[in-house]
């Protein structure tokens, strides 16, 4: 199992777009820094969904881990869903978030805010694409069709073409 560095993402994100849309100010030593899609303050104990602004797509051959951004621990905001992001998935990541705050103080994030680290891993073993009922989510027909190409361009042998129907035609909007 290895992190892959910045250069590595980088050309991950210029062949299959792993991270769309991208900035350059965004990528760190060990892997890239989210942002969210809309503003959203959650209230003491709320649990609410936020939305990734961009897509994530790990290729098959790679895993992603998540992490907080300090910044927002540190203020009481804890994330509850799990922290990985399975080979072969894309989509808008929905980040599952509760206030814990000591001060029990609202805490808002705003717009294009970094939130949480994601950084690619290498795996081992025969690829095997995730194939749950999230394919795709948040994402408009632009995009899905995007992606689409990419991975009949690339990773053809991977997807079944009726899964890659049936997802986009059920996914989450």
């Amino acid at each position: 199992m290895t992190v892959i560095g910045k250069s590595v993402l980088k050309e991950l994100v210029r062949r299959y777009k792993a991270i769309y849309p991208s900035s350059d100010s965004l990528f760190d030593g060990d892997g890239y820094v989210l942002t969210v899609r809309e503003d959203r303050t959650l209230n003491y104990l709320e649990h609410r969904n936020m939305i990734s602004k961009e897509v994530v797509f790990t290729p098959p051959g790679f895993v992603a881990h998540l992490t907080a951004k300090s910044k927002f621990g540190r203020m009481g905001l804890s994330f509850l869903n799990a922290a990985k992001v399975h080979s072969g998935f894309v989509g808008r990541l929905a980040l599952e978030l509760v206030n814990l705050s000591n001060e029990r103080a609202p805490i808002t994030v705003n717009r294009g805010d970094p939130l949480i680290h994601i950084e690619f891993i290498r795996r081992e073993g025969e690829p095997d694409p995730y194939s749950g009922g999230y394919m795709f989510q948040y994402m408009s027909d632009d995009e899905v069709n995007a992606y689409l190409k990419i991975l009949s361009k690339h990773f053809n042998s991977l997807f079944l073409p009726k899964y890659l129907k049936n997802a986009r035609s059920k996914r989450v909007v």
